[in-house]
Order: structure tokens, then sequence, then C-alpha cells
């Protein structure tokens, strides 16, 4: 059914193809076939892959850890933004902390969540039904922007920019070449055309970028308009992104050169973006250096770019350690240094994830909030 209505949208295109960045936003976000669109857990393991959600207890703790001593150390108001809220266990968890400890700011607390998918919304409002009062929902950042006007306090995301649509281009013959997905016989392949999107030449000009013979890369046209549409319209603010991805010089390493788009389906990869339209998620890696470009075209300055497992750290995760955990195996203390021990150890999630802090309109005192010296700004 989805790939029927999906073939029949792209061969009706110009040409019977569309751009991957098209192609990504019909599979991921239509309301008719996209994936977050469908009535069915994505998260877990009932769903297709393992996200930081999934160790919300202990995860959200740090988080409500650092926001607490933010807000009260730097006055930034006791607001948050989450893009992307997932099945809102993350803010669950962030929210129950905060109250524990900081009654005084939780009771002014703010906390907002953009999420496109009436599925995830619904079920935030199920999980988030204790603290119901303090959480609003609306289902984009700049209809949320456009009518609370410009925000302050913390804005928050974890594996929010990994799904944004995405071009591709690939270096054949010395050529640059951008591809499409294109409806032919019955199925969907790739086709190659050489390259005539000013805006992606834009792109690899702005950011120095010049691919190898061979090289295929993503260029995230939908993430710099988010950036420089979305990110001057706030006043004082800390941003703390958490995502997945390369910096430019690691974009030039063998092993990066055929790209990074994917899917996600059953938790099994896949490397054909192709297969299961609709039914999987699609994903890319981010780009850090240029989101860091269009952050600071938009008026934001970096604070850190650190790995997750050392931003948890900072953070203090290890306070929630359970020393007396006891013989239980299955004890809640025995579970939660479990997670604990499964988001810093050397070989655990962590190592896949990078944390991005930005701020804006205000200078955050480094020193107080961030023990660990890889945090420590430059002189």
């Amino acid at each position: 059914m989805v790939m029927g209505r999906l073939y029949e949208q792209i061969a009706a295109a110009p040409g019977g193809r569309v751009s991957y960045a098209d192609y990504m936003q019909m599979v991921l976000y239509d309301e008719r076939f996209g994936y977050y669109m469908r009535e069915r857990a994505k998260i877990g393991k009932e769903g297709d892959f393992f996200t930081n959600s999934s160790f919300a207890p202990v995860f959200g703790k740090a988080l409500a850890s650092l926001w607490v001593r933010m807000v009260e150390q730097s006055g930034l108001p006791p607001a948050v933004c989450e893009w992307g809220g997932g099945d809102g266990r993350l803010a669950l968890s962030v929210l129950e902390e905060w109250k524990k400890k900081s009654p005084h700011t939780y009771d002014r607390l703010s906390y907002t969540i953009i999420d496109q998918s009436p599925f995830h919304r619904r079920r935030q409002r199920e999980t988030l039904q204790p603290a119901a009062e303090k959480v609003e929902q609306y289902d984009d950042v700049s209809r949320w922007l456009a009518e609370r006007g410009p925000f302050s306090g913390i804005v928050f995301s974890n594996e929010f920019f990994d799904a944004f649509p995405v071009h591709v281009i690939v270096k054949e013959g010395g050529v640059l070449h951008e591809c499409f997905v294109a409806a032919r016989d019955g199925r969907l392949v790739e086709e190659k055309a050489p390259l005539c999107r000013p805006a992606i030449v834009r792109y690899l000009h702005e950011r120095g970028l010049d691919l190898a013979e061979g090289q295929r890369l993503e260029v995230p046209l939908a993430m710099k308009a988010f950036w420089l549409e979305v990110g001057p319209l706030f006043h004082q603010a800390v941003m703390v992104t958490v995502d997945y991805g390369y910096t430019d010089e690691q974009l030039r390493a063998p092993a990066r050169r055929h790209g990074s788009l994917r899917g996600y389906f059953r938790h099994q990869l896949v490397a054909d973006p192709l297969r299961h339209p609709g039914e999987m998620d699609l994903t890319s890696h981010v780009q850090w250096d240029a989101l860091r470009l269009y952050a600071r075209q938009a008026g934001w300055e970096e604070v850190a770019f650190v790995r997750q497992d050392r931003f948890l750290l900072a953070a203090g995760l290890l306070h929630e350690w359970n020393v007396s955990e006891g013989g239980d195996f299955f004890s809640p203390a025995s579970r939660q240094n479990r997670m604990i021990r499964a988001l810093i150890a050397d070989d655990g999630v962590s190592r896949f994830f990078d944390v991005l802090i930005l701020q804006k309109g205000m200078s955050l005192p480094a020193r107080d909030f961030w023990p660990a010296p890889e945090f420590l700004p430059a002189d």
C-alpha cells in the first residue's frame, strides 16, 4: 500500500524522479505514509532502534542536575524546549528530578515539546500525565516561536538533526553528480545526473568541501535553512544538542567516503535507503562543522563540543551511582547502575554520540558548570 502510493507520487514528478531530500520528506514525514507519522512504536525493543531515551531514568537525572545548576547560578529562566520528544520518558525523568532538586525553580518551570508526529505527541501526553500542568506541545518549531515570541531558556534535542532530509551527491570521473530516487518499471531505483543545483554548489563552496573521486556525501540544505530561519529567534538561551555525526576531518577518512544515509528496520542496519519505504527509519550522520557554522551565522556561540560520556560525567551522572545496590540483580538500584555503566563505559552507547553546547545572549560561567578540563573554553 505504502509502496504503491509512494511510487505513484514519484512517477508523477518531473522526469519521474525526486531528490533524496524529497524522498526522505515523503517516507519520513508524509501524513499518509511517513514513518514518523505511523501509529506504532519506533523506539525500544518493540521498535526499530534504541536511543538515549532508552536510558531515560538516569540520562534525565543528569540533564536535570546540569540544568538546575544553570538556572540557579546564571539567572536563566526555568524553561525547557525539547525538539523531538519521542515517547516522553526522558522529559518525565527530567521533570521528576528537577522537582526533587529545586522545588522553588520547579514551581516556575515550563517544558515545551516540539514533535511533528501525532502518534508521539499522544504517547507523550500519556507518559507525562503526572506532570501535565508543566508541559505544552507543538508540532512545529517555527509555529511555536511565532506564537510565543523569542524564547529564553534551555533548548534540548536528542537525535533530532540526523533525521533532517538531505540531498546526496557523488564524484565520478572528476564530475560532481546529484543522486535521485526514480520510479522505473514498478521499482524505486537510484539515478545520477551532473550537479546543477546552485544551493548545493554554494554549500560546498562556503563549507570548503572538495570531494575525492568516488566519494559520496549528504548535503544538509534543510538543516542549513532551519538554522538560518529559527536560530535568530532566541533571546537568552543555552542549547544542548546530542547526536551522532562527523567533523570535516572525519569526513575525509577513506572509511567515510561511501556516505552515511542508512535505514534502521527492526534493529537491523539497512544500507539501501530505498528498502522498506515508510516502514523504517532513515538517517544520516550530522555534519558537525556545518551545524556549528550555521549556528554561528544565526548568532549562537559555542561553549563545548565533547563525547557524550564525558558530558554525562561532567553533568554529574556518577552521583546517581548506588554504592549499596545489594545482591539482587533485578532491584531498581542494580538496574540503575547497569544503565549508568552502559552510558559511560568506553565501549558503551555514548561512544557513538557527541554533545554540542551553544549559548546565545548570555555568558555561561563555564568553570562552574564544566568541571572536566575538556569543557573549559580556550583562553
